[in-house]
Formats: structure tokens, C-alpha cells, sequence
């Protein structure tokens, strides 16, 4: 009996002391890139961005508001029209809403230090958000993108809406569409 209780208090000995409060990531260095990221620049996400882009088909206004518990919210209206030809007239076609992409969502968001395929350190937005009408059942938001600053005035990642060099520039501020 003595044996198996020296046995016991042996192994109890070896797991508390192999035990550490402290968590051991799978990659030191993307917890630490993290970290620093977010603390560089999670306070200056936080708030309420826009961003509105015409082009010969398409048009499209979105507005996102970030919160610092994590979640978001946001509202989305994008059109597209058509270039045809009329009699041996070329001329566009009016403004159909796209379906299934305009309207109000919410969802949660986050940034992180991820590598990428090759190992390449990067970056990333996390946006996750589904529409409010319960109608749509396509997803507003399922997004893993490179993100690139954020300051005072204006908000950059890799969205849906690229501008010339791949980037989304979003200024802060809550505005209307103007379409």
C-alpha cells in the first residue's frame, strides 16, 4: 500500500510540476506579431468607416462601423448595369441592384499575424458577418484579408472593392450613398 502511495505522490509531484500558467503557442512569433498588431492598431479601427466607388458598371457604397468588443455591423449597396447594343447604338442598361449583397449585417472581426501559404508572415482582417434579412442566405462577410493601416482618417485592406494597387481605402465617418 505504501508503494502505490509514493507512486501516486510521485506522479502528482512530476504534473504539478511540469504544469506552467503560462499558455505555449504553436507559433511564438504569430502570437507576438499579434499582439503587436492589435495593439498598434485595434483602438484605431474602432469606429465608423465608408467607402463609395463608381465605375462605368458598377457603383457601390458600404459602410462598416467597428466595435472594440469585436462584433461590427455595416450596410451595403451595390449596383451593376450593362453595356448593350441598341439599334447599332451602344448604351448601358439602368441600375439593377446585385442580388443578394445589398442591405444592413453584423458580425464579429479581428486582426491577426498570420503566415501564409510559402511561410510569409502577413497582415490579416478577420471579418465574419451574415445579412440582417433573413431572406438572404448568402454570407455579408466570410473574409480573411491582408490588412494594411489604419490612422485617424482613413482605413486600408484587400476588401471586395479594390482601387488601382489591390487596396480598399475607407475614410472614417458615417455617410450616405450617393446613388
Amino acid at each position: 500500500m505504501k508503494i502505490w502511495r509514493l507512486a501516486f505522490a510521485m506522479l502528482a509531484a512530476i504534473s504539478l510540476a511540469s504544469c506552467s500558467s503560462d499558455p505555449e503557442w504553436a507559433d511564438p512569433e504569430a502570437h507576438e506579431m499579434t499582439e503587436q498588431l492589435r495593439a498598434q492598431y485595434a483602438a484605431l479601427i474602432v469606429g465608423t468607416w465608408h467607402y463609395e466607388r463608381t465605375l462605368d458598371r458598377q457603383r457601390v457604397f458600404e459602410q462598416l462601423t467597428f466595435n472594440a468588443d469585436g462584433t461590427f455591423s455595416g450596410r451595403r449597396k451595390w449596383q451593376t448595369r450593362s453595356l448593350v447594343t441598341i439599334d447599332g447604338r451602344e448604351q448601358y442598361t439602368d441600375w439593377a441592384d446585385v442580388a443578394d449583397e445589398n442591405g444592413t449585417f453584423a458580425g464579429s472581426w479581428s486582426l491577426a499575424w498570420e503566415r501564409n501559404s510559402q511561410g510569409v508572415g502577413e497582415s490579416r482582417l478577420h471579418l465574419h458577418a451574415t445579412w440582417a434579412d433573413e431572406g438572404n442566405t448568402t454570407t455579408a462577410y466570410l473574409d480573411n484579408v491582408l490588412f494594411a493601416s489604419a490612422d485617424e482618417a482613413t482605413l486600408q485592406f484587400a476588401g471586395y472593392w479594390k482601387n488601382d494597387g489591390g487596396w480598399t481605402l475607407y475614410e472614417r465617418g458615417e455617410a450616405e450613398a450617393g446613388f
